[in-house]
């Protein structure tokens, strides 16, 4: 770029910026910070342990918001100051540093912009996910498991904490169904919507024909539940199920019956949890689980809009909301946005940003009409 040109992507990022902090109220994240550093240092606060984990967590997220405004903010100033040094001593290699600055600020403020957009009532909120194979036999299965480290991955990029409370194997390769919970705010919100139906075109390695196959899965997104809901669930309401726990192929992992299994029986929702130790934190975790369903169920009804929050999928042609075509051609493509790249290695390494950004500016757009 030339110094002119990118004085004007400078002054558009500026622009972006201050909309961006005019919209995420710094002065209140501000005061909310100060607010829940006194509640952190109150002497009885770790006297209930589930609110000071809430305290604290929501302290330490408040603290990186401000600081990765206040950040942006020197970048983009000290750009505009290493522009105006290399204008006047004509120095090139600092023009070129600039566009370079230039080019990364514009993909995080970029990034940053999209979560103005995530206002549902949700949308700060953990998220727990579910993967089930669809149609499609072993490749959809495999396609499962491709799907959760892609999931995994995107997750890792980001340095979100994250854990896999549940997977059940398929027979011969790749998984029935995961659940995972994303462990970063607006996790919900950022992955809701990629709820739906999955879709994938190849040369079948499981065929000894070499024939191309199409398989399904479905991705289920929850809301994680918090102190606040009122999600009550009766004993007498639920099936407890224990189990030991087993690796692919059906291999034990466990020497005890620690995996347990919940039976919602109004609902017929089931939940299961085999990643702890014991069997009483496998019951806890999976009654987390199950009251995150059961809220998502909750206010989907009252909504009437199933699909809008809880992301249910069959896992079919019918509603299918992504294709990955790795035969005759490499092309993943969004069918609701109709964003779509020609790299699908590294779409299933973890690199779906594109997609998440198309889709929430998507969603968006769609509630506004």
């Amino acid at each position: 770029m030339t110094a002119v040109e990118s004085a004007e992507a400078l002054k558009a990022l500026d622009i972006t910026l201050r909309s961006i902090e005019s919209v995420l109220d710094v002065d209140r994240m501000r005061r909310e910070q100060a607010e829940l550093e006194r509640d952190a240092s109150a002497p009885d606060l770790w006297d209930d342990l589930s609110n000071a984990q809430l305290v604290t967590s929501r302290l330490s997220h408040v603290q990186s918001e401000i600081s990765r405004l206040e950040r942006l903010r020197v970048r983009l100033d000290d750009a505009g100051v290493l522009l105006e040094l290399a204008e006047d001593e004509g120095d090139a290699d600092s023009l070129g540093e600039v566009d370079s600055e230039i080019a990364e600020l514009r993909k995080t403020i970029d990034e940053l912009e999209i979560r103005t957009l995530l206002s549902g009532e949700y949308d700060r909120r953990e998220a727990l996910c579910t993967i089930r194979a669809g149609a499609g036999g072993v490749d959809a299965a495999d396609f499962a498991e491709m799907l959760l480290r892609m999931y995994l991955r995107w997750a890792e990029r980001h340095r979100y904490a994250m854990e896999v409370y549940d997977t059940s194997y398929a027979e011969e390769a790749g998984l029935k169904s995961a659940t995972f919970v994303i462990k970063a705010p607006y996790a919900y919100g950022t992955l809701s919507v990629e709820a739906g139906t999955h879709r994938l075109v190849r040369i079948s390695p499981f065929d000894n024909q070499g024939r191309r196959q199409t398989s399904f899965a479905a991705l289920e997104v929850v809301p994680v539940v918090e102190q606040t809901d009122e999600i009550e669930v009766p004993e007498d309401e639920i099936r407890v199920d224990v189990y030991r726990s087993s690796g692919p192929g059906g291999q034990g992992v466990n020497t005890t019956d620690s995996a347990v299994r919940l039976t919602h029986l109004p609902t017929g929702i089931v939940v299961s949890c085999q990643n702890e130790r014991s069997q009483l934190q496998n019951k806890a975790t999976a009654m987390g689980v199950l009251k995150a369903k059961l809220l998502a169920l909750k206010r989907a009804e009252e909504q009437a809009k199933i699909d809008a929050l809880r992301g249910d999928a069959a896992g079919s042609w019918g509603d299918q909301m992504r294709s990955y075509v790795l035969h005759p051609y490499q092309m993943v493509k969004d069918l609701r946005t109709e964003h779509e790249t020609s790299n699908p290695t590294a779409v299933f390494d973890g690199d779906i940003e594109g997609f998440i950004e198309a889709g929430v500016r998507w969603r968006r757009r769609n509630r506004d009409r």
